[in-house]
């Protein structure tokens, strides 16, 4: 058993660390209640700490490399730690948004550095069993994060979903600490970081995120908004002149001339999107107009959380597949389970969403451990540690923007059904108001004999908008599996066997760590 106790110090890390991307959804309206503020405003509360995670992944590996892996990981922990504790304690939502963001970047010291630390602690089958264990724990811990923030938020209050975290960050940091050894890599001696890098990817993506959030409230057209979009812009040509022009950019942008890279990415961006970005729409759907309490409205997700744990123990145990079969099917699944959710009314309830949450675990089962093994087979060996963080990067992001998109497509439907529907004055007000969780103060505040007619009204609103939320995440999911299925061409044998070169240690007819990813 001690041998397992670097996969257990690991994996309790990087199931915190993904569980805490969504494990806030369900608990957004309480915050938003306790703190005084707007749900619109608290949606950063999800948004930062994706973004934070996903800008920093491009840059910690190659900073893991020169100052040690092991140091990194407990430096992320340690941060993490302290962040959730401010997060527990925030007095506002400014003070939580921020403590939010700081803990998206020990997260991110976190998860940058699980692949090799795993693979330096296990060789041949251990090492099959290891990677595919980690897997597991990425697609549950997602997909967990609703119930558990249902639990802790009815039964407790809204901050132990962070107060929770620091039991567990000591036992991880203690048995970091006891054995885990540091991971053997490559000498980076005297390359420069590429810190502008990060920074303009960062400011490029965080723009375009609060850029689609204010034209929730402020329209397209609003200046600051249009200055947001500028703002990404200016940033995003920077970033490409930068890696462009960098001896060791943290992202090879002539790896997007092979179409099996782009359209890896690709999926990568659609996956978090398609799959996790709705649910937050759903819960406030459940929670504000059903009246369901946090609780319910998390057993209703549990389902995807169950089924894609048994998805990917089964893909662990009977795969690889080729991409084509398990990312390529697998987004195709997650496609027709929010299809086959786009069917609420008026009187839909919470069960309406149970069948397609399965079906679309099952997809996220089978994406999510084949993901980064197909990336590591499309490009050369020596591009691995930057390929690894490029998939966390853009899952990571396609939540973020999925988060803020959605909530355009939702406010947009639910004016729109408002103004032709219901006749009501200021449609677009109202639209706002609901989307910020307000349902159950706008029908209270109305004489008794109109509360009936608003509250079918909303109903038949809320249903709409999450109608096309859904259809458009369907849509993300098609449109991704159908470009893995065109582009993603992998060597014959390296996906089943790893890269080639990857790692020489295992005997043939033993799993490589690349190919459990």
């Amino acid at each position: 058993m001690r041998r397992w106790w670097p996969l257990t110090a690991i994996c309790l890390g990087t199931f915190m660390l993904l569980l805490d991307v969504t494990i806030v959804i369900v608990a957004l309206p309480a915050m938003a209640a306790d703190l005084r503020t707007d749900l619109s405003d608290v949606e950063w509360v999800v948004d930062v700490y994706a973004l934070a995670l996903a800008s920093l992944l491009l840059g910690v590996g190659s900073r893991a490399d020169r100052i040690g892996r092991r140091k990194v990981y407990l430096t992320g922990l340690a941060v993490f730690t302290a962040a959730s504790a401010v997060c527990g304690l925030a007095p506002d939502a400014g003070v939580l948004i921020g403590a939010r963001a700081v803990q998206g970047m020990g997260a991110a010291g976190m998860f940058g550095t699980t692949i090799a630390l795993l693979g330096s602690h296990y060789r041949g089958r251990e090492r099959g069993i290891a990677f595919a264990v980690w897997g597991a724990t990425n697609s549950v811990a997602a997909a967990a994060g609703p119930m558990v923030g249902g639990l802790l938020t009815q039964y407790l209050d809204w901050r132990w979903i962070f107060f929770v975290n620091l039991p567990l960050c000591l036992i991880a940091t203690v048995t970091t600490w006891r054995f885990v050894g540091e991971a053997k890599g490559r000498p980076r001696g005297g390359q420069r970081a590429d810190v502008l890098g990060v920074v303009t990817f960062t400011v490029a993506s965080g723009s375009l995120t609060f850029g689609l959030i204010r034209a929730h409230s402020d329209g397209w057209s609003a200046p600051f908004t249009l200055g947001l979009f500028a703002a990404a812009g200016v940033a995003l040509a920077l970033f490409v002149l930068v890696e462009r022009g960098h001896e060791e950019p943290v992202l090879d942008l002539s790896l997007f001339r092979s179409p099996s890279f782009t359209g890896i990415m690709v999926s990568a961006l659609f996956l978090q999107g398609a799959a996790f970005a709705h649910l937050l729409y759903e819960s406030l759907w459940m929670q504000s107009v059903l009246g369901y309490e946090p609780v319910e409205a998390g057993l209703f997700i549990l389902p995807m959380c169950a089924s894609a744990f048994a998805a990917s123990a089964l893909a662990g145990r009977f795969g690889p597949w080729p991409p084509q079969v398990s990312i390529g099917g697998g987004l195709a699944l997650i496609a027709l389970g929010s299809g086959m959710q786009a069917g609420l009314d008026a009187g839909s309830s919470g069960t309406s969403l149970v069948a397609g949450l399965v079906v679309a675990g099952v997809g996220v089962g089978l994406v999510t451990p084949s993901l980064a093994a197909a990336a590591l087979a499309t490009v050369p060996p020596e591009r691995g540690g930057m390929v690894g963080g490029a998939v966390n990067t853009f899952r990571q992001l396609g939540f973020a923007l999925g988060v803020a998109v959605f909530g355009l497509i939702f406010q947009s439907r639910v004016e729109r059904v408002l103004a032709t529907d219901g006749g009501i004055p200021d449609p677009h007000g109202t639209a706002a108001a609901l989307s910020g969780g307000q349902a159950g103060p706008i029908v209270a505040g109305l004489p008794e004999g109109d509360r009936a007619a608003m509250t079918e009204l909303v109903r038949e609103a809320f249903a709409s908008g999450l109608n096309a939320v859904l259809l458009v995440s369907a849509a993300l999911g098609a449109v991704a599996s159908l470009l893995v299925v065109a582009t993603v061409r992998v060597p014959a044998g390296s996906f089943e066997h790893g890269r080639p070169g990857a790692d020489p240690s295992p005997r043939d007819g033993e799993p490589r760590a690349d190919a459990a990813l």
